[in-house]
């Protein structure tokens, strides 16, 4: 177990609202005393000088594709779960669209304990909503929650007919779960391959209107609000989305949201020149979206940040754009896209670790510890100045499909401590 010496670090906790410096003292895995007076025993000589590094509690996801059981050849769950914590999440939130769909007990099970295995960081899945992700019969949730899910979706497809979703969330009151919305009427998005606008015009490609997402947004809240249910909406991309969302919290509907750093960071103009790599589900949205986004995340709008890490090979990136996958990996460009709204002054540091942190965990209903002394070391180093260039050879994901790839990005984990242990660290 971890032994180690942390001399003046910026500790940023939302948990405890804590936002100073100080110095942290870890003995056999836990934090055995925190404070700005304390130094560094003789018997520990394990130290990290803390200036200019930030100690926050242990980044969440609550929406990623590990792709284990079936499509291993693009990730596979040892391969995500290194990626993620070399971005500094030590709990991950797996979604169920594998091979075959997590619709069972068994399939819920098979990925916590492969998780478990290699030690790195928490894997808590997200189980169907309907079986087989076919949108006709509810899972068995009451069996599948027993095995350690700890929320339903359909996430990669959308439940189509609202009777089906009515049912679903009200059958989730019987076990207060929440149910994730994978927000799309297919019916717009059929044939689509980016947004609907003045880049699809240009590229001659058929678009994806963002009526698509408000009209499946609307319905979901509208559901949620008649049945009482918890409603979380995955991935918003457009500014009407978000207005739908305030106004839905405004009236005390249960209903909370997330967006990916790459709906803040990108918008359509990334596709331009059919960059397959910018391909995605919701796709990249206008300016005027992308700056809706930005303002529900300052305005606590959008509870939380979520990667939706959805690694694909390049036998799915490198074709025709019409034919290429949805999807971009995540986890290692989270954190510095998250430091550029710092740096734009838009949000504060400890806002924006309350997003990776403190918001997910309660989206999702957990309660993570503080860091506090007593506690078990989980936690993430950052470095918000290291600078660092995403290549096919520095990745630790199976898959490179990002745009981001042989950018310069600034900012970024160093140093990530899962159950006592150190599961990353950068050389």
């Amino acid at each position: 177990m971890l032994d180690l010496f942390i001399r003046a670090i910026r500790l940023i906790d939302p948990f405890s609202s804590r936002d100073e410096v100080t110095s942290l003292l870890i003995i056999n895995g836990r934090i055995e005393a925190i404070g700005k007076d304390i130094d560094a025993p003789s018997a520990v000589n394990n130290v990290i000088d803390g200036k200019g590094l930030w100690l926050t509690p242990g980044l969440m996801d609550i929406h990623c594709h590990l792709r284990e059981p079936g499509e291993e050849y693009k990730e596979d769950i040892a391969s995500g779960t290194m990626s993620a914590v070399a971005g500094g999440f030590t709990t991950i939130c797996p979604m169920p669209n594998t091979r075959p769909p997590n619709d069972c007990a068994s399939i819920t099970r098979f990925i916590i304990e492969k998780g478990e295995s290699y030690k790195r960081a928490r894997a808590l899945p997200i189980a169907c909503i309907t079986k087989g992700q076919k949108g006709e019969e509810l899972t068995e949730f009451g069996d599948i929650l027993a095995s350690g899910a700890i929320a339903f979706s359909d996430d990669g497809l959308p439940v189509r007919d609202a009777s089906i979703m009515r049912l679903a969330l009200e059958y989730s009151r019987n076990f207060d779960c929440l149910i994730i919305s994978h927000a799309e009427e297919m019916s717009l998005s059929k044939g689509g391959a980016m947004n609907e606008g003045r880049m699809s015009t240009i590229l001659g490609l058929k678009g994806i209107p963002s009526a698509c997402e408000d009209i499946a947004v609307y319905r979901d809240i509208r559901l949620a609000e008649l049945t009482g249910a918890r409603l979380h909406i995955a991935h918003v991309s457009t500014k009407e989305a978000v207005r739908l969302i305030m106004e839905a919290k405004q009236r005390g509907v249960r209903v909370t949201c997330e967006t990916a750093p790459h709906y803040f960071s990108l918008t359509e103009d990334a596709v331009d020149g059919y960059n397959t790599l910018s391909k995605m589900n919701p796709p990249l949205r206008t300016e005027e979206d992308r700056e809706a986004i930005i303002e529900g995340l300052k305005d606590g709008i959008i509870d939380c940040i979520a990667t939706d890490h959805a690694p694909h090979s390049i036998l799915e990136k490198e074709c025709e754009f019409e034919r290429a996958m949805n999807g971009i990996i995540g986890f290692e460009t989270a954190v510095p896209l998250g430091l550029e709204l710092v740096r734009q002054g838009i949000l504060d540091e400890l806002s924006l670790i309350h997003l990776f942190t403190k918001g997910p965990a309660s989206v999702i209903g957990i309660e993570p510890e503080p860091v506090k002394a007593g506690s078990m070391a989980e936690f993430t180093v950052i470095d918000p100045e290291r600078e660092f260039i995403p290549t096919k050879e520095t990745l630790f994901s199976k898959s490179h499909n990002t745009p981001f790839l042989n950018k310069k990005l600034r900012g970024r984990p160093v140093l990530t401590a899962y159950n006592g242990k150190i599961v990353f660290k950068l050389k």
